[in-house]
């Protein structure tokens, strides 16, 4: 295929990924009711407090139209994310060998599943977190929080959460394409349980230890399944060469 069918190929897979993030952005339209209200649940809970005073505001005579559309934008491209996926790998597939193919579609089956969990585990810590967050707020003040700010900083929260989730299967699969070895991931295992803690801290202040281990566990096991299967790889592919090695004389014989 020469430049100008790469180009239409592009122009086709854009126009399909463009077409489901449409539809699922209006879908999430629908929704910003349901999702606003249990992303201020926390603070709810806080207001009925005597001792908090908290408040959702918004600024702008148009801040709640612009909340409701980068809200039904975001939730449409996660809720599209295994269409524009597959339209993405369908145009970089026919460029790779079968073998790359192969670990590639594995690795989409892999990761959409881990990224949900990712953002389930930060929608179940999120409460917790808030309401830490707020507790410093000092006896007789109050928090004027602004809507747009606060609901955008808790979805980035559940972006976060689901690549972090997902980081452990981009280690395999970089170690499938040969990029990184099991010995690599292997020496890094202090850094990435540094990471990982400090990823639950973030989201489970140090009132809830208990919660901060719950989200930091999932992550040092996803990492250390990741070094397992990698080393498992690296042993086999060693294991396969010498095997290999030793038939070659024979046959020049």
């Amino acid at each position: 295929m020469g430049l100008g069918g790469h180009l239409r190929e592009l122009r086709t897979r854009l126009y399909w990924s463009a077409l489901y993030i449409l539809i699922g952005s209006v879908g999430s339209w629908f929704l910003f009711d349901f999702v606003y209200n249990e992303l201020i649940r926390p603070l709810k809970t806080l207001d009925a407090n005597p001792r908090y005073n908290v408040s959702v505001n918004f600024g702008t005579v148009v801040g709640a139209f612009d909340l409701r559309f980068q809200m039904a934008i975001f939730l449409g491209v996660i809720f599209a994310s295994p269409f524009w996926l597959y339209h993405l790998w369908r145009f970089v597939s026919p460029a790779m060998k079968k073998r790359e193919r192969r670990y590639t579609l594995g690795f989409l089956l892999t990761a959409s599943p881990l990224f949900l969990g990712g953002c389930a585990v930060a929608w179940y810590a999120m409460p917790t977190f808030v309401i830490s967050m707020l507790s410093f707020t000092p006896t007789n003040a109050a928090s004027f929080l602004s809507a747009n700010e606060y609901i955008l900083f808790t979805l980035r929260l559940l972006l976060v959460f689901g690549i972090a989730f997902v980081l452990p299967v981009i280690l395999v699969f970089l170690n499938f394409l040969g990029v990184v070895s099991g010995a690599g991931i292997r020496k890094s295992w202090r850094v990435a349980i540094f990471v990982a803690v400090i990823i639950a801290a973030l989201a489970t202040p140090v009132s809830d230890p208990m919660s901060m281990l719950l989200v930091a566990i999932p992550l040092i096991v996803f990492y250390f399944i990741a070094m397992a299967i990698a080393l498992a790889r690296d042993k086999r592919k060693v294991k396969a060469v010498q095997t290999l090695d030793d038939i070659r004389p024979l046959e020049e014989l």
